[in-house]
């Protein structure tokens, strides 16, 4: 029986890991589908290199290299705010903080993962909009700047807590020996419990990172949907999931409109995977 009950959770494991590949493979082929028609009357230079996005002009006009420095921007300024301080929080709850004082934190960091993006972008429309629009002088606070300052706020969960449990599976005898050698606290965290720990950091800032580039609700309320290339962090964009979705509900289904859409979608894919590709490449030769 013991023999038959591991040749089951063997098989019902490796049914698990192929089940996930099929749902990638047809996620992508669905997205192939309705999206490769669409370059069939339109050019994908033009497409991927093309300034102005107006599908309903006469002609239209889909160009998404301003959505894709929008995405860009957004992305990049929130990765900078966000992965520091995480690591350094994660840092700080793992080898710093008294107990009592870490699980006041922990609990804390994992009730803010479970806020709806929804409920964020309203926090931020309200109070982080006008307080940038206020503090910098700005014509309005909608901007890249303000949006990602809350997408970073929604990644430190994930790379706090997931950085966190990488730190603490670090061997007691690497500090021990750091120590014993005559190295400081902080010597000992930097050089010894931040290398060892740094295949699980990497994969926490991906994860991370990953969210930032997919969330569309809160960039949707803040970042000020307009479809332009951004002179600086503090101007209106638009990215590529907020169009999406802002766009799919008012579409004629089989209408270039319609399919340029799930072009965008193919692309935000297609990056999504460079990006999963490169951190896979980082871990591996973290961990060699």
């Amino acid at each position: 029986m013991k023999r038959l009950f591991d040749w089951i959770i063997e098989r019902f494991i490796f049914l698990c890991g192929i089940l996930a590949v099929i749902f990638v493979a047809l996620i992508f082929l669905f997205l192939l589908r309705e999206g490769v028609s669409f370059f069939g009357s339109y050019s994908p230079i033009k497409f991927v290199g093309g300034i102005y996005w107006y599908p309903t002009s006469d002609p239209p006009q889909f160009g998404i290299i301003s959505l894709i420095v929008g995405s860009l921007f957004v992305t990049v300024l929130a990765a900078c705010l966000a992965i520091p301080l995480g690591v350094a929080t994660a840092l700080f709850i793992a080898e710093i903080a008294p107990r009592w004082l870490k699980d006041v934190l922990k609990t804390v960091i994992e009730l803010l993962a479970a806020i709806p993006s929804v409920v964020i972008g309203f926090i931020g429309m309200v109070t982080l909009v006008p307080l940038v629009r206020q503090a910098l002088n700005l014509p309005t606070g909608l901007s890249a700047f303000s949006g990602a300052l809350m997408l970073g706020f929604m990644a430190l969960p994930t790379i706090v807590t997931i950085s966190e449990d990488a730190i603490r599976t670090v061997p007691w005898s690497y500090k021990e020996g750091a120590i014993a050698l005559g190295a400081t606290r902080w010597q000992t965290m930097y050089r010894i419990i931040l290398p060892a720990a740094l295949p699980g950091i990497l994969g926490a800032v991906m994860l991370g990172v990953g969210r930032v580039i997919g969330e569309t609700m809160a960039v949707m309320m803040i970042t000020g949907n307009a479809a332009h290339i951004p002179g600086s962090v503090f101007d209106p964009v638009r990215t590529m999931t907020a169009t999406i979705a802002a766009e799919m509900g008012e579409t004629v289904r089989g209408s270039p409109h319609y399919e340029a859409l799930f072009a965008i979608g193919l692309v935000l894919f297609v990056i999504t995977f460079i990006v999963n590709f490169t951190a896979d490449t980082f871990l591996r030769k973290a961990r060699r």
